[in-house]
């Protein structure tokens, strides 16, 4: 198993794509077949294959082949893996931005009248 940092690293690479965003937006809304997630791309069904691929190695999507059918579906926890990563880095930003904030607030300065 990847350790977590790899596995971010991977989860990250695989949403740096519009392609493969739109994929998961649509997964998101539940289960589908490839030819389903390939209809509405200006892509042939072999590129949205590969696109599957990248998200299925960074564990964002797990599919599964009945007959000639594949299913895709997405795999929550591993978003929220990357949510949790995120809303860290933004509870530490907005903390140093409210101190920066309360250091730039002008206030009772010394040797001024008023």
């Amino acid at each position: 198993m990847l350790n977590h940092d790899e596995s971010l690293d991977l989860v990250f690479r695989a949403l740096g794509d519009r392609t493969r965003r739109a994929l998961v937006e649509r997964l998101v809304r539940g289960p589908a077949s490839v030819s389903e997630l390939a209809a509405p791309l200006p892509m042939s069904l072999a590129a949205v294959v590969q696109h599957l691929q990248v998200l299925e190695t960074a564990g964002i999507v797990r599919s599964e082949k009945v007959g000639r059918v594949r299913t895709c579906r997405i795999v929550p926890e591993v978003l929220r893996a990357g949510e949790h990563w995120l809303g860290h880095q933004r509870t530490e930003w907005e903390s140093k931005l409210d101190r920066l904030g309360d250091f730039l607030e002008p206030g009772d300065s010394e040797g001024t009248s008023s």
